[in-house]
């Protein structure tokens, strides 16, 4: 058992005094800490801005609703926009932005990542093309395309951060839908979107890969004993292969969509018999796309969550952060693996691992109902969960059970520093967190 805490958020109280004078004053500066942070360019400087808003002596259901608002947008020109970001390794990245011609700051936009193939032709980071999503347009959205090349491909810890980072940078500017936040792919694009999926899903929504082929992770030059299909779990996949496709035809690649589907995958598989490699097919299948992901958006806090790591960098699904990675007491010997193709099954895919992984890998598996959260964990010792008002009932004990033995059973309180700790970080109306939940297991 550990006692209940939390992680590094002592909750501070400026009283409010009663006279009307002092209340407006008290409201005045609130006002003025809020705009100040709502305004910050990136998640660091909100962070720097958020101990103003403490010491104004915020209520947690002020700032909850103050937050959820957001920021005020205002009216943007319109059109294919040719930007740039140094992500915080150094590496300069530039992307094109197509906004809709009837964009309205007071609607929340779909947003579509789509990655490019032909990477090994590209040996600088040079922009190609117009920028504009052209052919494979479909409804009316906020289009990113950014740029890859020989040195910075998609399946890079690199572009994982040049992703986010445009995500963050366009969240300050237009009204996107937090919860409609895509990743789709051609070729190398469509490899690429496998990657983000199972390196940093908490951003996104869905995942798209359109001729590309998942195994192509498993080369000497990229695999890193970090890729794990497992991850794939978390975010429903809308999948296309062609059967005449040269590089990733069905035949290649399908026994391998049938694997991941029958270990819990979600995927939409549209095979195009006659299809090469290329996207003649889109007029048909760009319904059957945008029906995915209309159907689809992203649950913020899903009750089920799986992930596997073996770092501090890709640590975090959502309300899960792995902490630290061990043998700990009590622990499942093992679990389904997606990343192992078992003798006898249907699929067709030889037996075996499809990834090396790394030894110092780990893997929490969490189910939550109400105010109970029951964890399953393989080579880690302690993890963190972030608990949201709108799922966890914080008048009432919260449960949580790690491998069948109860590891914390208490009351937790709303922490401000907490809210807007992780509201800096994510930037995101949809995805608040009240308390950390620090779990250390025996070993």
């Amino acid at each position: 058992m550990i006692l209940p805490r939390l992680v590094g958020c002592a909750v501070s109280f400026t009283p409010l005094w009663i006279l009307p004078g002092a209340y407006a004053q008290n409201r005045s500066t609130i006002d003025a800490a809020f705009e100040k942070f709502l305004a910050a360019d990136s998640p660091e400087a909100a962070s720097r801005l958020a101990g103003p808003i403490e010491k104004a002596g915020v209520s947690f259901d002020d700032a909850v609703e103050r937050l959820k608002q957001g920021r005020a947008y205002t009216a943007q020109k319109t059109g294919v926009f040719l930007l740039k970001n140094r992500t915080a390794d150094g590496t300069e990245h530039y992307y094109s932005v197509n906004i809709p011609p009837a964009y309205d700051p007071g609607r929340r936009y779909q947003v579509r990542f789509q990655l490019h193939g032909g990477i090994g032709a590209r040996t600088d980071n040079r922009p190609r093309g117009s920028g504009e999503i052209g052919t494979l347009a479909g409804v009316e959205q906020i289009y990113v395309l950014p740029y890859a090349w020989e040195q910075a491909p998609w399946w890079g810890d690199d572009q994982v951060l040049n992703l986010s980072t445009i995500v963050d940078t366009l969240k300050r500017t237009y009204n996107i839908d937090e919860n409609r936040v895509v990743v789709a792919g051609v070729s190398d694009g469509a490899t690429g979107a496998y990657y983000i999926a199972m390196r940093d899903t908490t951003p996104y929504a869905s995942f798209l890969p359109l001729n590309g082929f998942l195994l192509v992770l498993a080369s000497d030059e990229i695999e890193d004993g970090r890729i794990f299909p497992n991850n794939l779990r978390v975010k429903p996949l809308f999948v296309v292969n062609g059967g005449l496709d040269r590089l990733y035809p069905i035949a290649l690649v399908e026994p391998f969509t049938r694997h991941l589907t029958r270990g819990g995958a979600a995927i939409d598989y549209h095979p195009q018999l006659e299809g090469e490699h290329n996207t003649k097919w889109w007029p048909e299948v760009e319904p059957l796309f945008e029906k995915f992901v209309a159907d689809h958006p992203r649950d913020p806090d899903p009750d089920r969550l799986t992930w596997e790591a073996a770092d501090l960098k890709h640590n975090r699904a959502h309300w899960l952060v792995i902490d630290r990675y061990g043998v700990a007491g009590g622990e499942a010997p093992s679990l389904p693996d997606l990343n192992l193709i078992q003798r006898g099954e249907d699929s067709g895919a030889p037996e075996g691992p499809m990834f090396r992984q790394s030894k110092n890998a780990g893997r929490v598996d969490l189910v939550r109902s109400g105010n109970r959260v029951e964890a399953t964990t393989a080579g880690v010792t302690a993890f963190t969960l972030l608990l949201s008002p709108d799922k966890f009932d914080f008048n009432q004990p919260i449960q949580v059970l790690a491998n069948g033995r109860e590891v914390f059973h208490g009351r937790l309180e709303r922490s401000v520093k907490t809210l807007l700790k992780w509201a800096a970080c994510d930037n995101d109306r949809t995805m608040l967190y009240a308390a950390e939940l620090p779990i250390h297991l025996a070993r």
